[in-house]
């Protein structure tokens, strides 16, 4: 859990406005400080159990607790913060729902996880999961976790309250203290390529080889004739003009199509698509009631 010792940050008109607003606005201030690469240590723990008891609300009105699992990634760290929020908030009925919840999926074989994962309800352990899924809407009507959210949200001792440019200099103060910024940077920017096409990492790749500094990828070609064969080319321009990206064998190369000359070759390795984790794409997502204003930027501590 987090272990900040900095208050929750909230727009100054957002504490006059209604809950749903005021919890709103906490989801898009963690937002932007998770963009700025700030995490729990920077972050207040008030606003980051607001902002997870919130996503758990909006995920399980759009699919279920099924698919808070799956956009939470390891939910284990978000978890404590939605189980302290609920608690903080009274929300007492649905922290009940939420520990048996949790409890019976964490029970679950590896087989019978993917079955409630995948929607598939033939299996009995998931059929009872799913029983317990069916209970938390109408649970809303007894304890409205937006109302008690930003009731609890106001209360917290030590708000602070300012406009926009305001919140702004409180974010750029707490990335003046962060000691492994760097560090943070580099990682962000790997986790950022992850979900990246393989040609345009091999494109980026090329560019860095080149020395090019890469803009934009404009189209692919299925009928670019490379030594006389008809290949697919993706063109992309960088500061010096457009180029093109061929693939033969086991290399990858850039070309100037004005010249043919190739100014940059990389070997590279065929993306095994098997390595995509099973529950990338959750199938039981539907339209939610309450639109989710933010998803997990970062990763709590477990």
């Amino acid at each position: 859990m987090s272990t900040s010792q900095h208050p929750v940050v909230l727009p100054t008109e957002a504490l006059a406005a209604g809950s749903e607003a005021v919890v709103d606005a906490n989801v898009d201030v963690v937002n932007a400080m998770y963009e700025e690469l700030l995490d729990e240590r920077e972050i207040s723990g008030d606003a980051l159990r607001s902002y997870y008891v919130d996503f758990y609300l909006t995920q399980s009105l759009d699919g279920g607790f099924a698919q808070y699992v799956v956009s939470a990634g390891d939910h284990h760290g978000i978890d404590g913060y939605v189980r302290e929020g609920l608690q903080a908030m009274r929300a007492e009925a649905h922290l009940a729902l939420f520990e048996e919840l949790v409890a019976a999926f964490e029970a679950l074989s590896e087989e019978d996880a993917e079955a409630y994962l995948d929607g598939d309800d033939e299996v009995d352990a998931v059929a009872a999961l799913e029983a317990l899924d069916e209970r938390f809407e109408p649970l809303l009507s007894e304890e409205d976790l937006v109302a008690l959210n930003g009731a609890w949200l106001r209360g917290v001792e030590g708000v602070l309250a300012l406009d926009e440019d305001g919140i702004e200099d409180e974010i750029a103060r707490r990335v003046g203290l962060i000691e492994d910024l760097e560090e943070r940077r580099a990682a962000a920017e790997e986790d950022s390529l992850v979900d990246v096409p393989d040609f345009e990492l091999v494109i980026r790749e090329l560019c860095d080889v080149a020395g090019h500094e890469l803009q934009a990828i404009t189209m692919g070609d299925p009928n670019y004739l490379h030594h006389g064969v008809k290949t697919l080319a993706w063109r992309f321009t960088t500061e010096q003009g457009e180029y093109l990206m061929v693939e033969e064998d086991d290399e990858a190369y850039m070309i100037d199509p004005a010249t043919q000359e190739i100014l940059a070759a990389v070997e590279f390795e065929e993306f095994d698509e098997d390595e995509f984790d099973m529950y990338e794409d959750d199938p039981r997502s539907g339209e939610s009631e309450r639109e989710p204003e933010g998803q997990p930027q970062g990763q709590p501590a477990g």
